[in-house]
């Protein structure tokens, strides 16, 4: 241990935890206090407008939308069996009730990425067009899918780098307009999403490191050309606004199942954590709709806990798990990311609750319950929300509540091939067993 893994772990005792990865449950000691935000309400509702008046636009280009008028959302879903199962499994009562926020059922790439990703990417196509034509914010925005616009988007490009899902909702969309896309993947990016982006006629560009090393090569790519736009996963507030929204509509969701939110009914949310760019928007969105008494916790896998150690240390995209000795390896592919968003710890800093570790043998366990019991498909990042519970409620009885709510945030999966679907699922019920 060197020296600044020492002063590390005398100042942060549980740093030594994330060190020897150890699963842990870390409690935020700035929840809750008064800061100064870089964000407000009125960005999300510019955002949800954006999003709503594209919604003609993505109905007519992506059929699997027009059901819901162009409208990227996904269900709340009660998760009665998988709830007994999680009791047997992790020996452990829970009071409240558990639900499932399947944002794995999400249209056009099956992700949470389908909001920052295909939100930045609407944006940037809107700023296009107002440039150089007389698109009006009122107009009937399937206009933008004309030859008209298809050649005039075909002038600029979009990069992004991704370690798998960013990748397919911005290539997917980027690609639809008519822009030049081009995505950057780390080692740790799954074969089949490379081959759906090239189907969709994406440029990827594989590098054999990780994500963390690929993002400057992308960014700096992207600054040699003034036509192209870099979607930042580190650092974008399109995206964390786009990621927000989702809390807009969440809030009509709990009131259509009558779910309350208030001090004797906490909503408890738990989100996967990345580059922590999507759970970190989803949070502020929140916070921003819902109010006080909704709780989010970020999960992340042991081997690559980027945003827990960079908001216990203060240090947030400061620091990578490299510094502390961790490989960054794990089978939560899109959490495979070493260094934290600069935006991230910055506006959580008051806002997360707090976040928990685990093992990747637990999601594995997860991903097979939820088949098993609810018929659900979600990949193994996804169900990492489920590892979270139990530290939460342990180490906060007064939200092992009937009256509390749980909200696991399923982040991907139904795009995934039958094949990984399977070998996942098998892998999961070997563990159980």
């Amino acid at each position: 241990m060197d020296m600044d893994q020492t002063s590390l772990v005398t100042e942060y005792p549980q740093v030594k935890d994330l060190m020897s990865e150890h699963p842990i449950f870390w409690r935020n000691p700035d929840y809750g206090q008064q800061a100064e935000l870089p964000f407000s309400q009125a960005d999300i509702f510019d955002a949800v407008a954006r999003w709503e008046r594209f919604a003609p636009y993505l109905a007519t280009v992506f059929p699997e939308t027009a059901k819901m008028k162009g409208i990227i959302e996904s269900p709340l879903i009660r998760l009665d069996q998988m709830q007994a199962a999680w009791e047997n499994m992790y020996h452990q009562n829970l009071a409240g009730k558990l639900y499932l926020k399947a944002d794995s059922q999400l249209p056009i790439s099956g992700s949470i990425k389908s909001r920052g990703g295909i939100y930045e990417v609407l944006k940037f196509a809107e700023q296009v067009a107002m440039r150089h034509t007389d698109l009006a914010y009122m107009d009937d925005y399937r206009v933008l899918a004309t030859e008209k616009y298809r050649r005039l988007f075909a002038k600029y490009g979009v990069i992004v780098a991704s370690t798998g899902n960013l990748a397919l909702s911005v290539g997917i969309v980027a690609a639809t307009f008519g822009f030049k896309t081009t995505v950057y993947m780390s080692h740790d990016a799954r074969q089949w999403k490379k081959d759906k982006l090239r189907a969709n006629g994406v440029t990827v560009k594989e590098f054999d490191t990780d994500f963390s090393h690929v993002i400057p090569q992308a960014r700096e790519d992207a600054q040699k050309d003034p036509y192209c736009h870099f979607v930042d996963d580190e650092g974008s507030t399109t995206l964390f606004l786009g990621y927000a929204v989702a809390a807009v509509r969440l809030q009509k969701q709990l009131k259509d199942q009558h779910i309350k939110v208030d001090r004797k009914h906490p909503v408890l949310v738990y989100l996967p954590a990345g580059v922590g760019g999507s759970p970190s928007g989803v949070t502020f969105g929140l916070k921003m709709i819902l109010g006080p008494y909704v709780h989010a916790v970020f999960c992340e896998p042991t081997h690559v806990p980027s945003v827990t150690l960079g908001m216990m240390t203060g240090l947030n995209n400061h620091i990578s798990v490299y510094d502390i000795g961790l490989d960054g390896l794990t089978a939560a592919d899109g959490l495979a990311v070493g260094r934290p968003s600069r935006l991230a710890g910055k506006v959580m800093r008051t806002l997360l609750f707090g976040s928990v570790t685990f093992q990747d043998d637990d999601i594995y366990r997860n991903v097979a319950q939820l088949m098993d019991t609810q018929q659900i498909v979600v990949e193994p990042s996804a169900a990492a929300g489920f590892t979270a519970i139990a530290p939460v409620i342990k180490n906060v009885p007064a939200f092992n509540s009937e009256n509390a709510t749980h909200i696991v945030w399923a982040t991907g999966g139904n795009m995934m091939p039958e094949s990984e679907r399977l070998a996942n699922y098998q892998k999961g019920e070997s563990l159980i067993k």
